[in-house]
């Protein structure tokens, strides 16, 4: 935390010794404070940019402001500030600075906007994950089910993670005040909303085997109803997602893409049957072989069809063209509004 008062007068122009920093005594306030060139600034470090740090970050600075001098700038630090983070800030009207030396802070008089420096802070290997294919199966269950309880033993059982596995990640969400362990050590989340858009943000559907091909139809809907028949003839699993699915929860849109989760890749016969042309261009069939089975839990029938949870349904929009934007909203409205009182 050192180079955070050098970043900042190189900011404004000043000497290193005209920003003078005040340790903070007090364990519920920021960091530390800064004072230079007239303003005021609580900083509050995290390791990370991603949603839960930068929540955790956004409460704290919301009980403390108003205990501080008028003015004062609350100011978000990390190593390395990404789009999302970005974009967190900015709709919370949040100021930051990164320590690859990126900022954006705003106040009365002052504006400081730095964008397209590097990330110092890269490091080798895969980051530990708690949104990862598999350990996601934990926070789908809190998700699918956020008012009961778990214990550790019973999400292990219920998700089919060994006990290790599941302490892990419990430990980590715990770390991220993502779930709450209440005085009988029930699991449930707190915010089931920020939970699931810290989901949102790491998911990434683009991670599943996806097979993109046309199958010629008039309509979306013919074209979803005619392959479910086929695959219901065939004895062949599957759940609709995307567009398809968020139709089947809300009627919101009307849909091209008619995307299926299957449990494995599908042989040539049913290719065949389908009359299906392997194409990207155009494409209005997403044939997809999940990177985890853990999709298909929770999955109900709609209609007839087979639909996976409106949690993945949700997800899954996050990565499809068209209206999915305005579908997930829908979903997000009538079927993940996670009423505790209802």
């Amino acid at each position: 935390m050192v180079e955070v008062p050098s970043i900042l007068s190189d900011f404004l122009e000043l000497p290193r010794s005209d920003v003078v920093v005040v340790p903070q005594q007090d364990q519920i306030g920021p960091d530390f404070l800064m004072k230079a060139s007239g303003y005021h600034f609580l900083v509050e470090y995290k390791s990370s940019a991603a949603r839960a740090p930068l929540l955790i970050a956004l409460q704290l600075i919301m009980e403390i402001k108003d205990s501080f001098k008028k003015g004062a700038i609350p100011l978000i630090v990390v190593p390395y500030m990404g789009k999302s983070g970005m974009d967190f800030c900015q709709n919370h009207n949040l100021s930051w600075m990164d320590l690859s030396g990126n900022a954006h802070i705003k106040a009365q008089r002052l504006l400081i906007h730095v964008e397209g420096r590097p990330n110092k802070f890269k490091k080798a290997g895969r980051p530990a994950n708690v949104f990862a294919p598999k350990s996601a199966r934990i926070v789908r269950q809190l998700l699918i089910e956020p008012k009961q309880g778990y214990s550790q033993r019973e999400l292990s059982q219920k998700t089919g993670l060994d006990e290790g596995h599941t302490s892990r990640i419990v430990r980590r969400l715990e770390e991220l005040n993502l779930i709450d362990r209440d005085d009988k050590g029930a699991l449930r989340p707190p915010n089931s909303d920020e939970l699931l858009e810290a989901w949102r943000e790491a998911y990434d559907f683009s991670k599943h085997q996806i097979i993109k091909g046309h199958i010629a139809a008039r309509s979306g809907e013919e074209l979803f109803k005619r392959m479910v028949r086929i695959l219901s003839d065939q004895k062949i699993d599957y759940a609709a997602t995307g567009l398809a699915g968020a139709w089947q929860y809300t009627h919101f849109t009307k849909f091209r893409i008619v995307t299926l989760f299957l449990l494995d890749v599908p042989a040539q016969s049913l290719f065949d049957q389908l009359h299906f042309r392997k194409d990207d261009r155009g494409a209005n069939t997403w044939l997809v072989v999940p990177n985890d089975k853990g999709v298909f839990h929770g999955s109900s029938v709609r209609d007839d069809i087979v639909c996976v949870h409106p949690v993945q349904v949700y997800l899954d929009l996050k990565g499809h063209p068209e209206r999915a934007k305005e579908a997930a909203s829908m979903v997000r409205q009538e079927r993940l509004k996670w009423r505790w009182d209802a």
